[in-house]
């Protein structure tokens, strides 16, 4: 299985460019669906951005377009589940690329597979990470005085082919989250594996602990 999903890293690219390439590749595997063609699992950072969900509300971007430019930032309504969120430098930004019907999972179990490998990637930094009941991605503390997101996911799926994902926060510039209600939440914070371990993490052993844990997960 592990060799139908090829492991790529775009590096640093702006959000509009990496959105072309993978509606590019999403298109692509949709039309050779069912055939024994490469899928992919993309991970990347991005400079500054909010991206907002299909069905977001755009009251939950607390910024005007002058005060987006004053920061250096851009945004962006998109076709994925989920409300808002930032991406920005120092964040994994992953985009998997995959046939679920392919692989047999449904979209809930793909969603819990990718909250999985997470939970078990922080657990590698001694960080206890979890799931919060009735909202995808993963906290720390979500039922604590203190809840905190640490991952956001948000994607999209047609004919069982899966785009967007998600954005686990590493070495963040957490400051951004400020100027929204991040997954239009007002009563819950986010935080970063920097925050909690207070010290700077070497994203690229980050990435392939995701990919590596996330392959273990859908072939359980």
């Amino acid at each position: 299985m592990k060799k139908n999903i090829v492991y790529v890293d775009w590096g640093l690219i702006d959000y509009k460019d990496a959105w072309e390439k993978q509606k590019a590749l999403f298109e692509k595997l949709i039309e050779q669906k069912n055939k024994s063609v490469p899928q992919w699992f993309i991970v990347c950072e991005h400079s500054h951005v909010y991206t907002l969900g299909r069905i977001g509300k755009i009251s939950n971007m607390l910024i005007d377009k002058d005060f987006l430019q004053k920061i250096d930032a851009s945004f962006f309504h998109i076709e994925r589940g989920g409300d808002i969120t930032y991406h920005g430098p120092g964040q994994i930004t992953g985009y998997p690329i995959l046939d679920l019907e392919r692989l047999k999972l449904s979209v809930k179990d793909y969603v819990h597979s990718i909250e999985g490998a997470i939970i078990r990637t922080l657990s590698d930094y001694n960080i206890d990470a979890s799931r919060l009941a009735g909202a995808t991605g993963v906290w720390i503390a979500p039922e604590g005085n203190n809840p905190r997101k640490i991952c956001a996911i948000g994607v999209r799926v047609s004919r069982y082919v899966t785009m967007h994902g998600f954005a686990l926060n590493v070495n963040t510039d957490l400051s951004y989250f400020s100027h929204i209600n991040p997954c239009g939440f007002v009563d819950k914070g986010v935080t970063s594996l920097s925050q909690e371990l207070q010290k700077t993490v070497d994203i690229e052993e980050v990435k392939q602990k995701i990919y590596k844990y996330f392959i273990l997960e859908i072939q359980n």
